[in-house]
């Protein structure tokens, strides 16, 4: 198989080499007409001075045939200018008789109107003497004539080939600079395909061939960061799944040893650890479901105020007995309906409350507020805590993002909380993003349209 280099050389020296041959045919036509039309110019003006200048010297056109024409082409009109051997020319005097037997005409005939009207005047003295009909065909070409149009056309195929040649040199330059890139993409492309998503091809040009390997390049990086993001989840679900469970096993076993008692002690901290379980089992069915796009959603005006109060009014108890702050603020002219899930919303508001209240030391505040955003409404979730680094700011909605990279429980929760919001409000045709400062605390705005787009 032919490479596309090779395809791309040839068709750029055809064209190339098609062009040149184009060019030089129409421009040896046009040189040899152009030089034609100059010998003509040349060769008439020579011969009608000449032929003025006898008239002069004889005061008539008596013996004009006898002398014509003259033996000297350069004649005593004009001496400089050589004149080609004339052929087929009428001569004919003031009246339009013919002076000298011409194509098909008689001495003494009258030439008709239209002849006349397209012959040469002979002036002497300003005043017309006679008329001179050359055909274009009248002078024959002299050696040098012929000679200089060879040396032009041999110039003009020199300069073809010499063209010709650098047409294949420019176009496999140009073939080369074209598929390189393109050799580049398919090598990284069967790397990838092998396994090596850190492969990057460099970005040669700003055309688009150029984007085509920029756009390779964030797609090689991207599906890199999800293999790992993906490994890192494996790992961490085993983490948090074995951790209940070890708890779990373990007390059996220590009741079945009779280590410990079984009692309402010994039970309830295993169902704790159960329930823990069964909750971050949920937790990943519902991400599941959001990826296959299929998070079902039960729609139904809602009003936001209410809705903020309600999960205000359901996480203060965890507030106070933390010795947390929180508090509601509801700017005037929110939408009296918005088109949500309730239970689904109520959930996002829940683990928003529930991430800030993890992360706000005792004696801090978290403020719940919400305000007009054009149709919808814009909720903010704030704390007081330590922040965020800016740097993992587009990290916390990452599934089994943790602050604490140990990943101990009592330092954080299962680590999918604000990827499932994430997922839900986005499946409500919403947005949802972090504002954070190391010291300052952390902000979770979340934008929910009146009405989804694609309702």
């Amino acid at each position: 198989m032919r490479s596309l280099q090779f395809r791309l050389t040839l068709a750029f020296l055809i064209v190339g080499v098609l062009g040149v041959a184009v060019g030089a045919v129409v421009a040896s036509h046009r040189a040899s007409g152009a030089f034609q039309d100059f010998t003509f110019a040349r060769n008439q003006e020579g011969l009608v001075a000449n032929l003025a200048s006898y008239f002069e010297e004889n005061g008539n056109w008596d013996g004009v045939a006898a002398s014509f024409p003259p033996s000297d082409p350069g004649g005593p009109g004009n001496p400089n200018v050589p004149l080609n051997e004339p052929r087929n020319l009428v001569l004919a005097d003031a009246a339009g008789r013919m002076l000298m037997p011409g194509p098909g005409r008689q001495v003494g005939e009258v030439l008709p109107a239209d002849v006349l009207a397209n012959a040469t005047p002979i002036q002497s003295g300003g005043v017309t003497v006679g008329w001179l009909v050359i055909p274009e065909n009248a002078f024959a070409r002299t050696r040098g004539e012929e000679q200089f149009l060879g040396q032009l056309n041999t110039a003009l195929i020199f300069g073809s080939l010499g063209a010709a040649a650098l047409s294949i040199i420019l176009g496999a330059l140009l073939a080369r600079s074209l598929t390189r890139p393109l050799q580049d993409l398919t090598e990284a492309t069967r790397a990838v395909a092998d396994g090596d998503l850190q492969r990057q091809v460099p970005v040669r040009s700003k055309d688009e061939v150029g984007t085509l390997a920029e756009s390779f390049n964030r797609m090689s990086a991207a599906l890199d960061r999800s293999q790992r993001l993906r490994r890192q989840m494996t790992a961490d679900i085993a983490h948090d799944l074995r951790t209940p469970l070890s708890i779990i096993v373990g007390h059996l076993d220590a009741v079945d040893e009779g280590v410990l008692p079984a009692d309402t002690k010994t039970i309830d901290i295993m169902r704790d650890e159960a329930m823990h379980l069964s909750h971050m089992i949920e937790d990943l069915r519902t991400l599941s479901l959001a990826d296959a796009g299929e998070l079902s959603l039960a729609r139904s005006l809602v009003e936001p105020g209410v809705l903020i109060q309600r999960s205000a009014i359901a996480h203060l108890p965890a507030a106070q007995a933390a010795g947390i702050e929180l508090s509601v603020d509801l700017e005037p002219g929110l939408p009296t309906a918005l088109d949500l899930d309730p239970e689904r919303m109520t959930q996002v508001l829940g683990n928003l409350l529930d991430n800030a209240l993890l992360h706000t030391p005792k004696g801090g505040r978290i403020l719940l507020s919400a305000k007009p955003a054009g149709e919808g409404a814009e909720i903010r979730v704030r704390d007081s805590g330590p922040g965020i680094p800016e740097a993992e700011l587009e990290l916390v909605f990452e599934r089994l993002y943790r602050s604490d990279k140990a990943r101990q429980r009592n330092a954080g929760g299962s680590g999918l909380g604000l990827a499932i919001a994430k997922s839900i409000v986005e499946a409500h045709g919403g947005a949802i993003r972090a504002e954070s400062a190391l010291g300052e605390g952390t902000t979770i705005v979340v934008t929910l349209p009146r009405t989804p787009a694609n309702a």
